[in-house]
């Protein structure tokens, strides 16, 4: 039995259930009943165990048992019954009185809110756009090449050349020995032995590499450094250091050239440079629709935040936030990192988990109201799609179709671009075209 809903809040609610004891202790005993057909003991034949000690072991299980599934149909028939849209899980406490011969818990939840959405048709959404030039290709060739590049000794004649006169640098690969001290005193991580960098990738702090470059082998040289006041080293930062470096080792980048053989390394079976830079024009363009899409999506998903109005129960953030939490755990150790100790405070992923609660509540609202849900056809359209870039795409095909939940995720992208064509198709849009390089810095996530 349960008592009208008390309203505590704007979305917390409270209901009362009671029953009587009796029901709970002959639904115990019936379960007791049914254990002891199987319940073993030392010295008894399985299924002969007297029932008081099947009691003595499985009572207070079974107890808990009965009072759980009780109490939770009681409350699910409850919510039903009221017309609630129940948000995360009750708070289920016994009440501390209760009339004799009954049991009474008070259960503690929150309802979904009211989503009310403000007039998408009077908004202003600015979207990007973006090209892939020559330029772009060009760029794209050279980071290529940098990955495929040898080192050779330099000075030393080889096929390829010497690399010319024996001097570091920038572009060259020097190992060095160093030792750092401040006031005289070594610090800790101060010092390597044969340490290997390549000057002009930023890997060194810019003192460290200036005072590398014109160097010969053999040859020392000692420097000031200043580290700067936000140094991930604590212990130095914001102080000078003085560092004496010796150049070990010197070579000199050798980049493989434009030519057939560089085209075949990039899976052009035939060699031909042009079909290599259409190739990688296709897959710069596919990148490129890719972040314009999510760039665009992020300014929807921005305007329906600041145009929706709802209160949004904390219950679910919560869920949300342990959630952002375990995942966040799962990739650190996934990463090698030991987070057995390491704290996960809540309130890092508050804010975030409420956005995506909030989103969440919108999205859905409006895919219920206007009909927005994903079609199979577009499912299998957006798969295919995913599927381009891979030499067996009925492979890709499979993996997806094979299972739900990776189904279900390509669903709900689907889900977004419907609710994103929606809003654009309604408000007032601006388009605003942006470099190549501006949109590949970004990282925009809904």
């Amino acid at each position: 039995m349960a008592t009208a809903v008390e309203t505590l809040g704007k979305l917390e609610r409270r209901i009362t259930i009671s029953f009587p004891l009796t029901e709970v202790r002959a639904e115990v005993e019936k379960r007791l009943k049914v254990q002891a057909k199987t319940a073993k003991a030392p010295g008894f034949r399985p299924g002969k165990v007297p029932l008081k000690m099947v009691a003595a072991q499985y009572g207070y299980q079974i107890e808990t048992e009965v009072l759980n599934d009780k109490v939770g149909r009681a409350f699910n028939d409850a919510a039903n019954e009221n017309q609630l849209r129940v948000a995360g899980f009750p708070n289920i406490e016994p009440k501390a009185e209760s009339p004799a011969g009954v049991l009474a818990f008070d259960a503690t939840f929150e309802i979904y809110p009211e989503v009310e959405i403000g007039d998408l048709t009077k908004v202003e959404i600015e979207t990007v756009k973006a090209e892939v030039s020559e330029a772009e290709i060009d760029k794209t060739i050279d980071i290529l090449r940098k990955q495929r590049v040898h080192f050779h000794t330099k000075g030393e004649a080889g096929e390829h050349g010497d690399g010319g006169e024996a001097v570091a640098a920038n572009g060259d690969r020097v190992t060095v020995d160093f030792v750092g001290s401040i006031d005289g005193v070594e610090f800790p991580g101060g010092k390597a032995e044969d340490y290997p960098f390549v000057l002009g990738e930023g890997r060194m702090l810019p003192e460290f590499e200036a005072a590398t470059v014109g160097l010969k082998v053999g040859e020392a040289k000692t420097f000031p450094l200043a580290f700067p006041e936000d140094y991930h080293g604590k212990d130095v930062a914001g102080k000078t250091a003085s560092f004496t470096i010796t150049l070990k080792k010197l070579e000199w980048a050798h980049l493989p050239e434009v030519d057939g053989e560089f085209a075949k390394s990039l899976g052009v079976a035939d060699g031909d440079v042009a079909k290599m830079r259409e190739d990688i024009k296709v897959n710069l363009e596919r990148e490129v629709a890719g972040r314009v899409k999510a760039r665009n999506k992020e300014a929807v998903m921005d305007t329906l935040v600041k145009t929706a109005t709802l209160d949004v129960p904390k219950s679910l953030i919560a869920q949300d936030t342990e959630r952002l939490a375990e995942i966040t755990r799962q990739d650190m150790a996934q990463r090698g990192m030991n987070v057995k100790d390491v704290p996960f405070p809540p309130e890092l992923f508050a804010e975030k988990a409420e956005r995506r609660v909030r989103l969440g509540l919108i999205l859905s609202q409006l895919v219920t109201e206007n009909n927005l849900q994903a079609q199979p056809e577009q499912v299998k359209a957006q798969i295919e799609d995913f599927a381009q870039s891979y030499e067996d795409p009925r492979e890709v095909l499979k993996y997806y179709y094979s299972d739900r939940r990776r189904l279900a995720e390509v669903e709900a992208l689907v889900l977004e671009e419907n609710v994103v064509n929606y809003v654009l198709g309604l408000s007032k849009t601006s388009s605003k075209a942006i470099a190549f390089d501006e949109l590949m810095g970004s990282n925009a996530q809904a």
